[in-house]
């Protein structure tokens, strides 16, 4: 579905610039997965989910991140890493993209896994110390 507005006004960015871009650059302007289609664009601002997703596996705090939340997110970033090879053109950059999701994911479960497993060592720990001899 192509939002009637942005389309014409997308043609015309691409025409004013077509004329404009270097000789080096042509084979990437002319690629099927190039600026001038959404192959090109999406992998783009999907970045944005690898960034959160460092951001968080480096600012929050374990125990305000979720088992299942970062399990999906690199589940997700995988399946889609492995779909991005099969289509076809094959797009080399949604395929980074979503390998650095899953890998944000996995960096962010991980992280939890440790937490929670060493909140169990700790209650262990304390009930050991509590039972009587």
């Amino acid at each position: 579905m192509t939002v009637p507005f942005f389309s014409p006004l997308y043609r015309r960015i691409i025409a004013f610039w077509d004329p404009k871009v270097p000789a080096r650059l042509r084979p990437l302007w002319e690629h099927p997965c190039g600026p001038k289609t959404v192959f090109f664009w999406s992998p783009l601002q999907k970045w944005c989910l690898v960034l959160a997703g460092l951001s968080d596996t480096l600012t929050r705090p374990a125990e305000k991140m979720s088992v299942s939340q970062a399990g999906s997110l690199a589940c997700t970033g995988y399946i889609w890493a492995r779909y991005s090879l099969v289509i076809i053109p094959k797009n080399w950059s949604l395929f980074a993209v979503n390998f650095f999701v899953g890998l944000s994911g996995t960096f962010q479960l991980a992280k939890v896994l440790r937490y929670q497993m060493s909140l169990k060592e700790q209650e262990q720990k304390d009930s050991a110390a509590v039972v009587p001899a």
